[in-house]
């Protein structure tokens, strides 16, 4: 019998602050975050203090080794989801932040250098500002929570390309026991203190969990690791032996499965359904402990503004009237007869809109994208050389998983980037959308910029795989409406599609900070979408769900595609002939993701440097 390789791990929070020090010359650092570096000459790098905090931060997380490629002696571990690893990433990254500038005090730096500097402050800031009200995250919810992304964890990062790699799958699967029965107590004394979802998200959970019990020995877990497990190379002289080899591998990982996995499933479960008796019906993050900062907290985080919710919620409603009046557009050229609500209904119902197979929604996904890639190097001068594949949503996920999303590629290109979709219910994926939703996910949306980040080795790590919502997101939305420009939504309804996308976006600004600042109903939040989108009550009723349990996040697509056209038509207009949209799009996309003051900078920058060589 094969046994399990555990890795023996020693505190990287010490180590790493030790590294940062000279050997000859390391002082013990304290314990408070408030704590800073003393470190004298020669001090390393700042390129390698960055490089060093990111050895430290993959020490605590074994998960962010695997999303990178790595397969360490850790590869069995998951990440630690006590408090107290929550505390330890923490104090990592606020003792580098604060402690970091002393090494340079009075030292020339490269302008590269003093932006990451900058962005590795912010980034702590961020962090700081909403840790603090850790304990009002939800963490079971439809959207998150460990009862689906340890599943797809497994199936979709850990790879076997050893036994020793199935050894670690194994591992993983007996270690879910333990991630879950901390998350489970965590949650049992955040609802003991009143922070629980509303009770309608208690039946999604539930059935996450139950889809993986009552599949037994046909879960996806174990189908997946006996998949994963068959196709590993297999020399022909010893395949009798090496099958034998493949049943046992495949005996503990279901010893492991029932033995550890299920009984912590099974708790889970229970803690789950004792929460739902006792859950609130109220929908917004003001009913929770300091409830009103918290939500403005995470408002600036998502969007790097100081916008407030009134604020936000005045430009969806603005946005929401251009956008409709651009519809009645489409209504005109199409030659329909009554009101844009009728239209909604009309595109909202009508046969000739959906699909019928999820064969067929794929083959005219990955066709639009093909057309899409041939015209790209027209309007960029980079462009990733990882691809990218479209992948439907596993079964056992995709009743509360969302409508579509991307993964990121490895660095060294052994996975590619994925772009997930949710075939669970066709009539929620309407043919109109399927150009809009594929170039935001695929290209020139997350995969073309999210693929070229991670190709930027010249970056700092946490730049190269860090992220910024408002520019990552107003990057993907921002992808939709460019390829109007580069000539594709040809048909009016596609074109329409496209709006409704938009307009979507617009109308999370409105019913986001509705629910949570101005107290809406989860009832009156559908019904404002019902009135304004033509998306049908399927997609409406996931989407207000997202939007209760992710306070905030939606609010950032639209800020931060409204930041990049304003300030691509500004460079347009100071630049007049001279602005090139390919070293537009260069530009936006070299930084990797930044908060929106400083892509703005960066577009001055460009500018000033273009009006140089035109003179």
């Amino acid at each position: 019998m094969r046994r399990f390789v555990v890795a023996s791990t020693c505190s990287a929070l010490a180590l790493s602050l030790a590294a940062c020090a000279p050997a000859a010359q390391q002082k013990v650092a304290s314990t408070s975050t408030q704590s800073s570096f003393t470190v004298p000459a020669p001090a390393p790098t700042l390129g390698e203090l960055f490089t060093r905090y990111d050895e430290a931060q993959l020490a605590l997380s074994p998960e962010g080794k695997a999303y990178r490629g790595r397969r360490d002696e850790d590869y069995g571990k998951w990440n630690d989801y006590s408090d107290a690893g929550a505390a330890a990433e923490q104090e990592l990254l606020q003792k580098y932040a604060s402690g970091i500038e002393s090494f340079y005090d009075g030292v020339p730096i490269r302008d590269s250098e003093a932006l990451s500097l900058r962005l590795f402050k912010a980034m702590a800031e961020r962090s700081a500002r909403t840790y603090k009200y850790r304990e009002n995250v939800y963490l079971f919810n439809q959207m998150r929570g460990a009862q689906s992304q340890l599943p797809a964890f497994l199936i979709n990062i850990h790879r076997i390309d050893t036994a020793e790699h199935a050894d670690a799958y194994i591992e993983r699967i007996a270690g879910m026991a333990e991630v879950l029965d901390t998350l489970t107590a965590e949650a049992r004394d955040r609802a003991n203190n009143g922070v629980m979802p509303p009770k309608w998200v208690f039946p999604y959970v539930i059935s996450d969990i139950e889809n993986l019990l009552k599949a037994g020995d046909d879960n996806a877990v174990l189908v997946d690791f006996k998949a994963k497990v068959a196709k590993l190379p297999v020399a022909d002289q010893n395949s009798a032996a090496e099958a034998a080899e493949a049943s046992i591998l495949y005996e503990q990982a279901r010893d492991a499965w029932t033995g550890s996995a299920e009984p912590a499933l099974q708790r889970l479960l229970a803690e789950m359904k004792r929460q739902q008796a006792v859950a609130p019906t109220d929908d917004g993050v003001w009913r929770l402990p300091d409830g009103a900062n918290y939500y403005s907290a995470l408002l600036k985080n998502y969007t790097t503004t100081d916008l407030t919710a009134d604020e936000i919620h005045n430009i969806g409603l603005s946005e929401v009237e251009r956008i409709h009046g651009e519809m009645r557009g489409i209504m005109d050229q199409v030659g329909f007869e009554g009101s844009l609500q009728e239209f909604f209904e009309f595109t909202r119902t009508d046969e000739r809109f959906f699909y019928n197979t999820r064969e067929e929604y794929l083959a005219d996904a990955n066709a639009a994208l093909r057309k899409m890639e041939a015209k790209l190097p027209e309007y960029f001068g980079r462009l990733p050389r990882v691809p990218m594949v479209i992948k439907p949503v596993e079964a056992f996920r995709e009743k509360s998983a969302g409508k579509a999303f991307y993964q990121s590629p490895t660095p060294d290109g052994s996975r590619p980037g994925t772009y997930y979709v949710n075939l669970y219910n066709l009539r929620d994926m309407s043919k109109n959308e399927l150009e809009a939703l594929a170039y935001h996910e695929g290209s020139p949306g997350h995969h073309l910029q999210r693929a070229l980040q991670t190709e930027m080795s010249d970056l700092p790590p946490f730049r190269r795989f860090g992220g910024v919502t408002a520019y990552t997101e107003g990057w993907g939305l921002y992808s939709e409406e460019l390829p109007k420009e580069m000539g594709f939504y040809t048909d009016p309804y596609s074109d329409f599609g496209r709006l409704g996308m938009e307009l979507w976006r617009a109308c999370r600004l409105v019913v986001d900070t509705g629910i949570h600042h101005k107290r809406w109903t989860r009832e009156e939040a559908i019904q404002y979408l019902t009135d304004n989108t033509p998306n049908p009550d399927g997609d409406i009723r996931k989407a207000i769900e997202r939007y209760i349990v992710y306070p905030g996040q939606a609010t950032a697509y639209t800020i931060g595609k409204l930041k990049i056209m304003e300030i691509r038509e500004k460079a347009r207009g100071e630049l007049g002939d001279a602005f090139d949209i390919r070293g537009f799009h260069d530009t936006v996309l070299a930084s990797g993701p930044v908060p929106l003051d400083v892509l703005e900078e960066n577009i001055e920058a460009w500018v000033e440097a273009r009006r140089g060589l035109s003179r």
